[in-house]
């Protein structure tokens, strides 16, 4: 029997598929409540972990087969750790098979995937729990750790002292969940820009669906999702497989609290999860990492029947909206009316969307949103390069791959196509 909630604190190897064990199923339209882990270092740190992230295990949603899609309503998102540490990366090499994020291996023994241990605090502090040797495929090259006063508003980083304090209980500072296995990143204490305040706007980095095949979490899109191909481990994929990812490793900063996500089923069930809840980030992600939390997230589910889309689809709050892609006020719609009137033109009726792109480079990511929203509006690409030109605009997620195309998209076919109900009361049209 389908359950009214479900309540999520266990984890994946970092392995996103059909096979991974899910919860649930909860009831369409029933609730799902997961305690997040850190994303991107902790799991960078811990070569256990083979997708570069440690997200929640995946739930099942009653009825939702491949052709219908989950809207996911992201009822609330709180941070629970009191800090973190990240900043950018350097990857050693002879620290892994080819992909740093998806198969760590020991320079010493030479161990896949090999358990490791803390040692101390600071840069080598990650040892191969068999050789003792320093595992850990990535150091920073700058880096800093984060503290959040005590109503989560506001962040500052700390110097050397502080950090190595934070570094020395770093689990609890991170509040990393019981059930995860990840290294916390606030062991290396960096410290390089000390007395950076910073206000905390969480999101999270990870929601959608399961793929179709095992694939690494981290690698859930086509930027992060084209190191797969060819590669040299066992979870390599063809060019042609690539357009299998979900794109459920968005980054995008407007997947926070209020928002509607609508991705698009492929296995049976869904599999809804998330995970990689951030503190903060600017578009782009530009450093390659950002403030990575431990976090308690509740989202509502609901089946779209029969509604189809190439990727997820986005309904920001309305102040995350791009200035020409927010509804029109009474006052611009009259003024629309009166223009139309003595033009003779018969005005369109239009409300916001917003659909997310992947790709190994942003213009791929851009080309891709285009067509897919051109191909869910059944109109052209030039048509929707026009929209989002006058009506909207294209944002970056994450830097390489990830953005969003937005703009106001006509009424009659987003009731047409099964979305406007959403949409208006997302925006109370």
């Amino acid at each position: 029997m389908a359950a009214e909630t479900i309540f999520v604190n266990t984890f994946t190897n970092g392995i996103l598929g059909p096979d991974v064990p899910m919860l649930g199923p909860v009831r369409d339209g029933g609730v799902i409540v997961a305690n997040t882990a850190p994303g991107c270092w902790g799991p960078m740190l811990t070569p256990a972990i083979r997708g570069g992230h440690e997200v929640c295990r995946p739930v099942l949603v009653e009825g939702a087969e491949p052709g219908d899609s989950i809207a996911i309503r992201i009822l609330s998102i709180d941070v629970t750790s009191a800090g973190t540490a990240s900043g950018n990366d350097l990857i050693h090499g002879d620290c892994c098979l080819g992909d740093p994020y998806v198969a760590g291996k020991c320079p010493g023994c030479g161990a896949l995937y090999p358990a490791t241990r803390v040692e101390g605090t600071g840069k080598g502090c990650i040892k191969c729990a068999a050789c003792g040797a320093s595992a850990a495929p990535f150091e920073f090259t700058n880096g800093y750790t984060i503290a959040f006063d005590e109503t989560r508003r506001m962040g500052l980083t700390l110097d050397r002292a502080a950090a190595e304090k934070a570094a020395a209980e770093a689990r609890k500072f991170m509040a990393t969940p019981d059930n995860s296995i990840q290294n916390p990143v606030v062991a290396l204490a960096p410290c390089d820009i000390p007395g950076v305040a910073a206000r905390m706007i969480p999101f999270v980095g990870q929601l959608g669906v399961v793929p179709v095949r095992p694939t690494p979490d981290s690698h859930n899109a086509q930027d992060f999702g084209s190191f797969l191909v060819g590669a040299p481990h066992e979870y390599a994929i063809t060019q042609e497989q690539l357009a299998d990812v979900t794109d459920g490793h968005m980054d995008i900063n407007r997947v926070r609290a209020g928002a509607v996500l609508i991705a698009p089923v492929r296995v049976p069930g869904g599999g809804v999860y998330v995970g990689d809840m951030h503190a903060m980030q600017g578009d782009g992600e530009i450093a390659g990492h950002t403030a990575d939390v431990s976090g308690v997230i509740a989202m509502r589910v609901s089946v779209l029947k029969g509604v189809t889309c190439g990727g997820p689809i986005i309904l920001p709050l309305a102040e995350d909206l791009p200035l020409l892609a927010r509804p029109f006020s009474a006052e611009e719609k009259a003024l629309a009316r009166r223009m139309a009137e003595e033009r003779g033109v018969t005005l369109e009726e239009s409300a916001p969307i917003s659909f997310v792109g992947s790709g190994p480079t942003l213009n791929a990511a851009t080309d891709c949103a285009l067509k897919r929203a051109a191909a869910f509006l059944d109109t052209t690409v030039p048509e929707v390069m026009n929209r989002a030109t006058i009506t909207g605009n294209i944002q970056i997620g994450r830097n390489p791959g990830t953005v969003t195309a937005t703009f106001l998209a006509p009424t009659a076919k987003l009731r047409e196509k099964g979305v406007y109900d959403l949409i208006r009361d997302q925006y109370s049209l």
